[in-house]
């Protein structure tokens, strides 16, 4: 166990150095010889969890997702709470901040960027496709479309609140983009019941972090066609 624990830091550590790295110097310039100075690790630990540099890039691209929040009874609120969560880690957690800047280089010719979107599509259109078989969506929202919109949607928001201020109003920009997105995918009694505010990304994030137990009121699911 305490084996696995310190393999555990260690590839932890490694991902964090990487991260630093990739965000100062862009995936092209960075070197495996300046991630291992950072994290310092020999050369075998670091290729021992990681192959190349694109495993490296792969394993911070990861990181964006790999956090689990309370569930909600309406999954329109997890939507929304992933958003607001993803905001708020996107100022204050290095490797989230990598993990986007990342999928974003567009210097980076020679690494795959797919995954970081295709990941994070898929987990909203999971919560948006789950969302129409509860009745919370509109008849003529697809899921997988609307994944695809809102990814690109919070893309542009984030990255004009990082040239504008280094993101520091970055959550609320998410909660304006909510404002006017989803009224246009949720039926009106769900819309009501969302909770849309910025006080909550820090609230949810302590509780993930904490395993605090959220309390979760019981709502009926709402009809379809609504």
């Amino acid at each position: 166990m305490a084996r696995q624990e310190r393999a555990i830091r260690t590839r932890r550590t490694i991902l964090e150095a990487a991260a630093a790295v990739f965000d100062e110097r862009g995936y092209t310039s960075a070197t495996i010889g300046e991630i291992l100075d950072r994290a310092g690790v020999t050369k075998g630990a670091l290729y021992f969890h990681f192959g190349s540099k694109e495993e490296l890039a792969v394993g911070v691209f990861e990181e964006q997702l790999a956090i689990t929040l309370p569930p909600q009874s309406s999954k329109l609120q997890e939507l929304v709470d992933s958003g607001l969560v993803m905001a708020l880690r996107l100022r204050s957690e290095p490797l989230v901040r990598a993990s986007v800047g990342l999928a974003l280089d567009q210097g980076a010719m020679d690494l795959d960027r797919t995954p970081a979107f295709r990941m994070w599509i898929d987990q909203n259109a999971q919560m948006l496709g789950e969302a129409k078989t509860r009745g919370e969506l509109l008849q003529h929202v697809d899921a997988a479309e609307t994944a695809e919109l809102l990814v690109g949607s919070f893309s542009g928001v984030q990255l004009l609140s990082q040239l504008r201020c280094q993101r520091q109003d970055l959550e609320r920009r998410v909660v304006v983009l909510f404002e006017h997105f989803l009224p246009s995918i949720a039926v009106p009694a769900v819309l009501a019941r969302l909770d849309i505010t910025v006080a909550r990304a820090e609230r949810l994030l302590t509780q993930a972090l904490t395993g605090e137990k959220a309390v979760v009121p019981v709502e009926a699911t709402v009809p379809s066609g609504t």
